[in-house]
């Protein structure tokens, strides 16, 4: 195997959309099956299993780093599927940021603050959330920012796909992140350079 330790496959429906992370095993698994359609990228990796009695040949498979994958895709990489919140990936989508104060923090340091409180009819959703500091989350209580005087720094969004997937894996191999990026709205927020 290359250099990278249980390296991380981006799947893709046949159309090249993607879909989600699968561990390399998975991504074996799909090609020794020859259920991989095409693929993208310029990184792969060689698998070595073990060697034939009768040849002394060693089996190898190798995988590129970005497969696309035939069949029924059950509507994985959907645009309109709104990914799972969860505060690690709101804090990314907010880079960290309290977006009332503008300070940055530790993600042990922020809350999820609703605009609209849960108390109040409100939803845990992305588009009701907001990274906010314990302080400023603390400062607006039960309140909307208009009501409590507290503007809010950047509109919360929900984001796309291929926006969720960078915000789900820390150890994205460059040729991955240069394939979702051109997947990004225009508006995304998201820096990842």
């Amino acid at each position: 195997m290359n250099s990278v330790i249980d390296p991380l496959i981006l799947r893709l429906d046949i159309a090249g959309q993607p879909q989600r992370w699968i561990p390399w095993q998975d991504a074996v698994v799909l090609n020794s099956r020859e259920m991989i359609a095409w693929t993208a990228g310029e990184r792969t990796f060689t698998f070595y299993g073990g060697v034939n009695r009768l040849s002394g040949c060693r089996s190898q498979i190798t995988v590129n780093s970005i497969i696309a994958v035939r069949g029924y895709s059950r509507n994985v990489g959907d645009e309109r599927l709104v990914p799972p919140l969860s505060n690690r990936e709101l804090f990314l989508r907010d880079e960290h940021l309290c977006m009332y104060c503008g300070r940055q923090f530790h993600g042990l340091k922020l809350t999820r603050d609703h605009l609209v409180p849960l108390s109040r009819g409100g939803t845990d959703c992305w588009n009701n959330v907001v990274a906010a500091c314990r302080g400023c989350n603390h400062a607006k209580g039960s309140r909307t920012p208009e009501e409590a005087g507290m503007a809010l720094l950047a509109v919360p969004y929900v984001p796309n796909r291929a926006e969720y997937l960078v915000l789900s894996n820390r150890r994205i191999l460059a040729d991955q992140m240069e394939f979702l990026k051109k997947r990004f709205r225009r508006s995304s927020r998201l820096k990842v350079d």
